[in-house]
């Protein structure tokens, strides 16, 4: 019988799932599972994806709570999780790759599976130098900050941000203006999927800024470089007619 391990969220739903199922099937160490099965919400299920990327262990998200679940398949308690498992689709992610220098020489670097922000920390707005391999394309930005996004991460800030959704299979990278008011009329840009983007942060003593990936902070940030790591892999599992793709083009249609 495969090994599954078990990860819940705080809910409610989530842990009474978590009770049920790790009494039929088990429970695995991470480090033994053939699958990761998360049961909560995207939160949880991103949570998980980093275990995951280290492991190079396939990832079923079980949707348990009240939040949209993007990422998550629909909960059926009567269906055989084993069988749900060897029948699912794959979608292949690649993460981004952040490397990030501070005003005191601090270096940091961090993998995002969804996006990358560089945002401020005062109510002044950021001025930001924007190069995309090494070609400067704005040279002075200002504004809340700029993200750099995935397809799998499109439907969420980027998309708040009014960035666009891309397809799974696209091959781009997006990098998209938050609450942008410098240069006029520009509020994002569809990028190569091996494109390398470099922000240099302008007057940092004066505006500050942070990068923020994957729940991690770098503050008094100075310069970012970010780009596709395709060295780097995680595999999400879908039921064959929720596939994340057909998810993706869907939720360009949703009205509501």
């Amino acid at each position: 019988m495969k090994k599954i391990f078990f990860s819940a969220s705080h809910s409610p739903l989530a842990q009474k799932a978590f009770a049920e199922m790790t009494q039929r099937y088990g429970q695995s160490s991470l480090d033994d599972a053939d699958y990761f099965v998360v049961l909560g919400g995207d939160g949880q299920v991103l949570s998980t994806l980093y275990d995951a990327l280290l492991r190079g262990t396939p990832v079923f998200a079980i949707r348990r709570t009240e939040s949209i679940g993007f990422l998550c398949n629909n909960f059926n308690n009567r269906s055989d999780l084993i069988q749900r498992l060897e029948r699912a689709q794959k979608a292949v992610l690649n993460p981004l790759r952040i490397d990030g220098e501070t005003t005191d020489g601090t270096s940091f670097s961090s993998l995002s599976i969804n996006e990358v922000s560089i945002v401020r920390e005062t109510p002044q707005a950021v001025r930001l130098r924007i190069l995309i391999d090494g070609v400067e394309r704005i040279a002075k930005f200002g504004g809340d900050g700029i993200m750099v996004s995935t397809p799998a991460g499109s439907t969420a800030y980027n998309h708040s941000c009014g960035g666009p959704i891309m397809p799974l299979n696209s091959n781009t990278l997006i990098i998209t203006g938050i609450n942008g008011f410098r240069p006029r009329g520009w509020s994002y840009a569809v990028l190569p999927q091996d494109a390398v983007t470099e922000i240099h942060v302008l007057e940092p003593a004066k505006r500050p800024v942070r990068i923020e990936a994957a729940g991690k902070a770098l503050h008094n940030a100075v310069h970012a470089k970010i780009r596709l790591d395709k060295t780097q892999n995680v595999t999400l599992l879908f039921d064959p007619d929720q596939h994340l793709g057909e998810r993706i083009i869907r939720e360009q249609f949703l009205l509501q």
